[in-house]
């Protein structure tokens, strides 16, 4: 049964706003035979029986974009070796619970679940995503929510929030709100340049 949808009726929209759908009462057979053509540019995710559809706006992508520059920068700075994962889907049949983050990394060397999730939030999802990536066991997720990157790091199976990363330890959210929230009206060559500058 369709719970929630949220669709965009104009141009603005699209560069604006993301487009959201959730299915209630939905088995793991239904999630794993999900029709991937007919929503083609959608990202998944299953928990209690909810399929959660959301097609990411123009604005949504290049925040996103942006935040991975951002690490990639920050590993290149370090010499930390990574491993981009993307928005793959990560899910457990045993725990019933699948998710596509907007990217994700591993760190060090790839692996199945990766360390670090990253969630861009405008009209759906958000904190409440925590209890998918705390069944998956993904050690740090960043969520930008309200102009504001908020860290949330897993520890004796509970998220909380942090002012630094566990992953990249010589950040804080402060500094990559600092230049996140200017991508949409800034160049992002010249940001990333002022970030790394800021970091070393």
């Amino acid at each position: 049964m369709l719970i929630d949808e949220q669709l965009p009726i104009d141009k603005n929209h699209l560069l604006k706003q993301d487009r959201t759908l959730s299915f209630s009462g939905m088995t793991w057979d239904d999630y794993e035979k999900f029709n991937a053509v007919e929503y083609l540019g959608y990202r998944t995710s299953f928990l209690d029986g909810v399929i959660t559809i959301m097609s990411p706006s123009q604005n949504h992508e290049r925040i996103k974009d942006f935040i991975f520059l951002l690490v990639i920068t920050y590993c290149d700075a370090f010499d930390l070796d990574y491993y981009p994962t993307g928005s793959t889907t990560f899910k457990d049949k045993n725990k019933q619970v699948g998710k596509e983050p907007d990217t994700s990394f591993c760190f060090n060397n790839l692996k199945k679940i990766p360390d670090l999730a990253i969630e861009v939030v405008y009209s759906s999802g958000g904190p409440d995503d925590l209890r998918k990536y705390q069944k998956l066991g993904v050690k740090e997720v960043w969520f930008w929510i309200n102009n504001t990157l908020e860290i949330y790091v897993l520890a004796n199976n509970v998220y909380q929030q942090q002012q630094f990363s566990f992953n990249l330890p010589k950040i804080e959210n402060k500094i990559l709100t600092k230049y996140i929230v200017q991508v949409l009206n800034g160049n992002p060559r010249i940001l990333k340049k002022s970030f790394l500058n800021e970091i070393k």
